[in-house]
């Protein structure tokens, strides 16, 4: 009985994920970060590494000398799993050499660069048997579960609509010519790969209304648009939907909504009703009828489904949020490696994260919303 061991790669002084990476794998005492490669840079590695009270010797210089030089180490004393909180394009090469080296992944959405980067990855995981999470947030959400739950129990009937959209205003003007680096990487093609706006949120939206649904995204017709002049990569996109069971839906995603944070919505309607969740407001979802009063649920309540009880922490009245959310993520995730390791099957709730194939399916959309912003047919299949 001991905490697991997370090596790090990337998220070095300044960066913002990484810290949110190290507090979610923090938050439920099942993980200790044990080492890491935290740049690029050696010297900024290790300067990160210790002011993180890392030893020097467990602040590596490279991704490649850690994941080599801790697979040498009994299995006690070496890293258990590697959290990868790189840009775009530096996640494909060390989740790779990870899982070649016996170590399971966590590793931030998208999960590649290129789709078939993707479909590599996921073979790799399935040759190997070890286990891969990806960072999808949103469906860490005690409510987004709950919503998840309901429609899974049929409460609302067939699902017909799924309306999702993700609003952000901060890339309204060149913030990326300004010398801010999360939003130069961001927009530069060859850091994040041929989508920007929509590999970056529009992912979230489309893994949520199918996580939500438990439906799939299987036709799309969009219109991408890249509104500031000169920005190389989209930053604003509207997308029609059709899923596998017949119902439709709009995704909108955009970063010069002027004056929007993290606006990320989705309302899904069945045959006997609706609901409605808001990422600002993430303790309430609301439960709309066909013929009764709407419902508001919270967090937190007895009356609540047990997959949505299962990711709370704390009494009804005290907000849980984004960190919290990605801490689920590292929880169950840990939860299942612990079961692994001591011989047992990891539980359904244990294994409610987003994985490796949800990681080629995100690379999918992307490349197929890409191709349908360029197209002029209305319709396009949604080809993996």
């Amino acid at each position: 009985m001991r905490k697991l061991k997370m090596g790090m790669i990337g998220g070095g002084k300044n960066a913002f994920i990484g810290a949110v990476h190290r507090i979610a794998a923090n938050i439920d005492g099942l993980i200790e970060l044990h080492c890491g490669a935290f740049s690029s840079n050696p010297e900024l590695s290790m300067e990160s590494g210790q002011a993180l009270f890392l030893p020097k010797n467990k602040c590596y210089g490279s991704y490649e000398e850690m994941i080599t030089t801790e697979a040498q180490l009994p299995p006690n004393e070496r890293m258990d799993f590697v959290s990868i909180v790189t840009p775009n394009h530096a996640h494909f090469a060390p989740a790779m050499m990870a899982l070649d080296y016996g170590f399971h992944v966590v590793l931030d959405k998208p999960m590649t660069l290129t789709l078939e980067e993707a479909k590599q990855l996921a073979q790799k995981v399935k040759e190997t048997g070890l286990q891969l999470c990806l960072t999808h947030t949103y469906s860490g959400y005690p409510m987004v579960k709950q919503a998840k739950s309901m429609i899974a129990d049929n409460q609302l009937g067939a699902i017909r609509k799924i309306m999702v959209e993700y609003p952000q205003g901060w890339l309204s003007t060149s913030f990326e010519k300004e010398g801010n680096k999360q939003a130069a990487w961001r927009t530069d093609p060859s850091k994040s790969g041929i989508s920007g706006c929509m590999g970056d949120i529009g992912t979230h939206a489309a893994h949520l209304a199918e996580y939500i649904s438990g439906l799939k995204i299987t036709q799309l017709c969009a219109d991408i648009n890249t509104v500031v002049a000169n920005r190389r990569l989209d930053d604003d996109g509207n997308v029609l939907l059709k899923f596998d069971n017949g119902a439709n839906g709009i995704l909108v995603a955009s970063q010069i909504a002027a004056g929007e944070e993290n606006s990320l919505k989705i309302k899904v309607y069945g045959e006997k009703g609706g609901l409605e969740w808001h990422q600002m407001e993430p303790n309430t979802l609301i439960v709309k009828w066909l013929d009764a009063p709407a419902q508001i649920y919270r967090t937190g309540n007895g009356y609540v489904s047990s997959i949505a009880a299962f990711n709370t922490r704390i009494p009804s009245g005290h907000p849980e949020g984004y960190l919290e959310a990605f801490a689920n993520l590292y929880k169950n995730f840990a939860l299942t490696l612990q079961a692994q390791l001591e011989g047992k099957e990891p539980t359904a709730e244990m294994l409610d994260f987003p994985t490796v194939s949800d990681g080629v399916r995100g690379m999918a959309f992307i490349e197929n919303i890409i191709a349908s912003g360029r197209s002029t047919q209305k319709w396009t299949e949604f080809k993996i």
